[in-house]
């Protein structure tokens, strides 16, 4: 509507008693639809929002429910209080809290999809400043009745594009249907992902070969569906299709390989997150495993990036696919003169001693050869969780074991030699 014509409807609804119930209407919908806002938020909150970007989520989309529910309320407000009476200041009501609906359900999409770690970069900010101030300005030409003569001058504005022309009405309507289809299938394919996450009942593998391939195919149906609207002929894309195979063919042997051993890894569940594996020269805890690549985590906190393609074709060392024991053994040599056995005890009971070593699975202790030094002793324990490293258990027996000797005066000999001078003592020099 004009702006001219607005104003003078709102001075006609000023002299009108009848004006009270749009003060009114307004007021009550602002009312029931901030407190719905906070109902639902503290309602999400008390069912299990208790991590961070749990309280992330929650936060975002009550921003959101508010606006749309005050939205609805002016709108059924407008049909209800129009068959008696002007509704003309909630007609201007009603713009300004869509626009601020708008913006705030375009600020969640954006945040759930490309902010999912609740963490909002400063790209994302400049990024949701300009698209707020994007839907204010069409806000102001829809009041002040410039949107019109704006999309006739875009519309009857042609660009050449090839042997056709298009008009810039065209263009801007086809790129903000392809960016909001494919903001709604990414909303959609995360959503999809943390709820097949939280089904504990599922093998991991399976959960995130459904989480990839439902975001692939919401993507997939999202692009389509979007040419479709722009009026781009399907056919187009057998030749697109051709190209991308002889692009396969001569120089992406290696992504499409390393996608397709991805898959292959997710689906025959040779791997599973929180596994401890090593591949030639890299070893870890698997924590991701994505279509092209699978990154481990070593003791150190290194994290290794590891192409799918190596963990398919190359021999992979899973120290916890079935079983999560592993054997670490350690070798300590005592004096001729000590009593086999009793030392062998006293290294077992030592090694108990360890929080982290299996009390299921005892310690062995075994002698395994006469050293030059003394009795060579090897002593061999369990621990059933590999993924925290080898090390530090290592380090805490050797000391149990250092201290049981101490305490029980059994020596630990060191190499010692003899040396000895054959012939006539040499002449002595000044």
């Amino acid at each position: 509507m004009p702006l001219a014509n607005l104003l003078n409807d709102l001075l006609g609804d000023l002299r009108d008693p009848g004006l009270m119930w749009q003060v009114g209407a307004i007021a009550l919908s602002i009312l029931l639809g901030w407190t719905l806002s906070r109902f639902l938020r503290r309602g999400v909150e008390a069912h299990g929002a208790h991590t961070d970007v749990a309280r992330f989520g929650v936060e975002s989309f009550g921003r959101v429910v508010g606006p749309l529910a005050i939205v609805v309320l002016l709108w059924t407000s407008q049909k209800v209080l129009g068959r008696w009476q002007h509704t003309n200041l909630i007609s201007i009501a009603l713009p300004i809290f869509s626009s601020l609906a708008v913006i705030r359900f375009g600020f969640y999409l954006l945040r759930r999809v490309f902010a999912r770690g609740g963490v909002v970069g400063e790209g994302m900010q400049t990024f949701e400043k300009v698209f707020q101030l994007l839907v204010w300005l069409a806000f102001v030409l829809y009041i002040t009745g410039m949107y019109r003569e704006i999309f006739i001058f875009l519309d009857d504005t042609l660009v050449p594009l090839g042997k056709h022309k298009v008009s810039i009405a065209a263009i801007l309507q086809a790129a903000v249907s392809v960016v909001v289809l494919l903001l709604l299938a990414m909303w959609a394919g995360a959503a999809l992902e943390e709820r097949l996450m939280n089904v504990q009942s599922m093998h991991s593998s399976l959960r995130v070969v459904m989480a990839r391939m439902g975001r692939a195919v919401l993507i997939l149906v999202s692009v389509l569906v979007s040419l479709s609207l722009v009026g781009i002929d399907l056919t187009v894309l057998s030749v697109f299709g051709g190209a991308l195979g002889v692009g396969l063919g001569l120089g992406l042997q290696k992504i499409a390989s390393n996608y397709v051993s991805g898959f292959i890894i997710l689906l025959d569940r040779s791997l599973s997150i929180g596994n401890v594996i090593t591949v030639d020269k890299f070893s870890g805890q698997v924590t991701q495993i994505n279509t092209r690549y699978t990154v481990l985590q070593g003791t150190d906190g290194v994290e290794s990036i590891v192409p799918n393609e190596m963990l398919v074709s190359s021999p992979v060392q899973n120290s916890s696919l079935t079983n999560r024991a592993v054997v670490i053994t350690t070798r300590v040599t005592v004096g001729y003169e000590c009593d086999v056995d009793a030392v062998i005890k006293l290294l077992e009971g030592a090694a108990l001693t360890v929080e982290r070593v299996m009390k299921s699975r005892p310690p062995a202790g075994m002698l395994q050869a006469f050293g030059a030094d003394g009795l060579e002793l090897a002593l061999a324990f369990w621990i059933d969780d590999p993924e925290n490293g080898r090390g530090g258990v290592t380090s805490d027996v050797n000391r149990a074991i250092w201290k049981a000797l101490k305490e029980n005066g059994i020596s630990v000999p060191f190499p010692q030699r003899e040396v000895r001078v054959l012939g006539p003592a040499p002449a002595s020099v000044a």
